[in-house]
C-alpha cells in the first residue's frame, strides 16, 4: 500500500510582496511549517506570479538544483556565468548552483504578469561546478501522454541534473486513464496539477493541488476534465 501526503492548493503558504505573489507548497523564507519542509529531495515548489516589469534582484545560491518552468509570460534570466536568457512557456530551465552562483530573474513584459514554477531539489553531489541549461519541451509533447523533461541523463532529450530524479509533464483530455511507472521503485513521486482535475489512484485532485506518493512502483491516473499535470519523481532518503 502506497504511503501518501496531500497538499490542497488552499493550504499553501502565500507570500504577498505586492509585485510578487508566491504560493508555496513547502516551507520557504519566513513561512516555516515543520510538517511541510520537503518531500524527499524535493525542497521547494513555489507557484509564483510576478507583475509586469518587476523581478528578483541579484542573489546567491549554492548546492541546490534549481528548476524553473514558465507557465505564462516571459521570464528573463541573468547570472554570474554570463548567461542571459528568456524562459518562455513550454521551456524548462535548470541551474546546478554547486560551489555558488549569483543570478537575477525578472518579468520582461512591462504590462503582463509572468507565472512560473520555481522548484528546488537537493543534489546528489555537492560543490560541483555551476552550470546552466535550458530546453524546449512543448515540441516533444504528445496528446494524452507524459513526456520526460528532466532526468539524471546528460544525453536525454530534456534537461539533466545532479540527482536521481525524473520530471514528466503531460496535457490530457477528460476521461483519459493510464498508469505511470516510476523509474526507480525506491523513489517517491509528487504530482502537481497545473490545470484541471483528475484522480491519482482514488484521490481526487484539483488545480494546483499537490499529492505525494511513495512505497509504490506506479500510479494510476484518470483525468476528470482536461488537465495539465507535472510529475516529479525524487529519492526519499533526504
Amino acid at each position: 500500500m502506497a504511503q501518501t501526503i496531500l497538499h490542497k492548493a488552499n493550504t499553501r503558504n502565500i507570500a504577498d510582496h505586492g509585485w510578487l505573489k508566491s504560493f508555496q507548497t513547502f516551507s520557504f523564507g519566513m513561512n516555516y511549517d515543520p510538517e511541510r519542509v520537503q518531500f524527499g529531495a524535493l525542497r521547494v515548489l513555489n507557484d509564483d506570479v510576478v507583475d509586469g516589469g518587476m523581478g528578483f534582484g541579484e542573489h546567491p545560491h549554492d548546492n541546490m538544483e534549481i528548476i524553473s518552468i514558465s507557465l505564462e509570460g516571459s521570464l528573463q534570466h541573468e547570472d554570474s556565468m554570463q548567461n542571459v536568457a528568456i524562459i518562455e512557456p513550454g521551456e524548462i530551465q535548470v541551474m546546478s548552483s554547486g560551489t555558488g552562483i549569483y543570478h537575477k530573474e525578472f518579468n520582461k513584459d512591462p504590462a503582463q504578469p509572468v507565472k512560473f514554477l520555481q522548484i528546488w531539489l537537493f543534489p546528489n553531489q555537492r560543490n560541483v561546478s555551476p552550470r546552466y541549461q535550458q530546453k524546449r519541451y512543448d515540441t516533444l509533447l504528445k496528446p494524452n501522454e507524459f513526456t520526460e523533461i528532466l532526468s539524471p541523463e546528460k544525453e536525454a532529450s530534456g534537461v539533466w541534473i545532479y540527482q536521481d530524479a525524473w520530471f514528466h509533464i503531460g496535457k490530457f483530455k477528460a476521461g483519459v486513464k493510464l498508469t505511470h511507472t516510476l523509474k526507480n521503485k525506491e523513489n517517491g513521486i509528487y504530482v502537481f496539477v497545473i490545470k484541471g482535475s483528475l484522480k491519482i489512484n482514488e484521490q481526487e485532485l484539483e488545480e494546483r493541488d499537490g499529492y505525494g506518493l511513495w512505497e509504490t512502483g506506479s500510479i494510476d491516473v484518470e483525468t476528470l476534465t482536461g488537465a495539465e499535470i507535472l510529475l516529479m519523481e525524487v529519492p526519499m532518503n533526504y
